[in-house]
Order: C-alpha cells, then structure tokens, then sequence
C-alpha cells in the first residue's frame, strides 16, 4: 500500500466558489477510481506560519494506481482549481 499525501498553500485570491467546487470534486473521487483506497482531506486548523492551508491524503493499493489516479477523468478537472490557485504544493509517496 502507498500513502499519497498532498499540501497546499492557496493564493489570497483563491474564491470561497472555487474552492467549494474543488471540494465537491475531491469528494467524487473517493471510492470511484480504480486503485484509490481511501481519500481523506480538510483545511488547517491550526494556522500557524508553518502551515499550509489544505491536506489531501490517498491511500492506493500500488504506485500504478497512483499514476491511474493522477490522469483519470475525475482528477483532471481538479487541477484547474489547484495549479492556479496554490502557491505552492509539495507532495509525498511513502509505503504503509
């Protein structure tokens, strides 16, 4: 099994629509791509200067199925909420 874990620093500018619609999207994914164990994700709460304002962790039952994850047709629409409204996402794939 491989975690996949995903943070976001937003742009100030990112709108309250955007990211509710981003959201929806996130929440279509869990349980409807082959290979994705489990989605989980949510906003800091925390907010201290360290933090990055979006989590996203996936767990997927090989590293191919993180590659299906990442082109399939609910993904996609997803990242033209997240590459342009982030400044900056880090991201790391580690074994459970």
């Amino acid at each position: 099994m491989i975690r996949h874990a995903v943070l976001f620093k937003f742009k100030d500018d990112f709108t309250a629509a955007d990211k509710a619609a981003w959201i929806e999207g996130l929440n279509r994914m869990d349980g409807n791509i082959p290979g994705l164990v489990k989605l989980t994700h949510g906003a800091d709460v925390l907010r201290h200067d360290r933090s990055f304002d979006y989590a996203i962790v996936a767990d997927f039952n090989s590293v191919e199925d993180i590659e299906v994850y990442n082109t399939h047709a609910l993904h996609e629409p997803l990242k033209k909420y997240s590459f342009p409204n982030s400044e900056q996402i880090i991201a790391v794939d580690f074994p459970l």
